[in-house]
């Protein structure tokens, strides 16, 4: 299982480097669960980060205009980043999240066949009228995306397991690995619920508030030493 901390400037980024990250996760929480960071944002991290460590970006909780999503994915890819993430916010059904993703994937690989395309549900999309995040393994394959993702969409304490048991979870990634697909949770995740996403089969995690000093995604910061714990928490699985 590989961990993803999502720093929001530079200073954050090298110390989810210093700590140990997998993955470094560019977003802006203040536009969202999946907000989109500026492009010099992301262009920077990518250059600051070592070449062994990948680089993923979010294009923020879209609506359903898949041009104007396929644009951003693009500036995403010229920008730096390996894993590009859509938040299927404003798709209300499998339909509309299809062709947000097919039109992604397709602005993606025509610049960089090699990035990796994550497309992103919400555990909590009863409560913003989002596609159903058991519909979004079937969307990432269908699409020709590479990663298949549920989050929360409202950040008010509640996590991943508030609205998903430990049964629909194991659902969501036994149907996404049965594509040939890998899977992501994220979603207020905690330190003592990592144990239980790896048996769940989580092949990525997705990590903020837990890295931060104080477990405040919004107003903490991240803290080397916090991502570093995390890391050698999952060294141990």
């Amino acid at each position: 299982m590989l961990l993803l901390i999502s720093p929001i400037n530079t200073e954050e980024a090298l110390e989810a480097i210093k700590g140990g990250a997998d993955i470094i996760d560019v977003k802006n929480p203040k536009e969202g669960s999946l907000g989109a960071n500026f492009p010099w944002v992301i262009k920077n991290i990518r250059e600051l980060t070592p070449k062994s460590m990948q680089v993923s970006a979010t294009v923020g909780d879209i609506p359903f205009k898949p041009g104007t999503v396929s644009l951003a994915a693009a500036g995403a890819v010229v920008s730096g980043a390996d894993y590009i993430k859509v938040g299927l916010y404003g798709t209300k059904n499998y339909r509309e999240a299809l062709e947000v993703m097919e039109n992604v994937v397709r602005a993606v690989k025509d610049l960089n066949d090699q990035a990796l395309v994550v497309a992103s549900g919400y555990a909590d999309a009863h409560r913003v009228g989002a596609v159903d995040p058991m519909e979004i393994p079937r969307v990432a394959a269908d699409s020709g995306a590479d990663l298949a993702m549920v989050d929360t969409a409202v950040k008010d304490g509640k996590t991943l397991f508030d609205h998903m048991d430990k049964d629909t979870i194991l659902k969501f990634t036994e149907t996404i690995h049965d594509y040939g697909l890998r899977s992501a949770l994220a979603g207020s995740v905690k330190e003592e619920q990592l144990p239980i996403l790896y048996e769940l089969g989580c092949d990525v995690v997705g990590i903020r508030g837990a890295a931060c000093v104080g477990g405040d995604r919004n107003l903490g910061t991240i803290h080397h030493t916090a991502v570093y714990q995390l890391k050698q928490m999952m060294e141990k699985f």
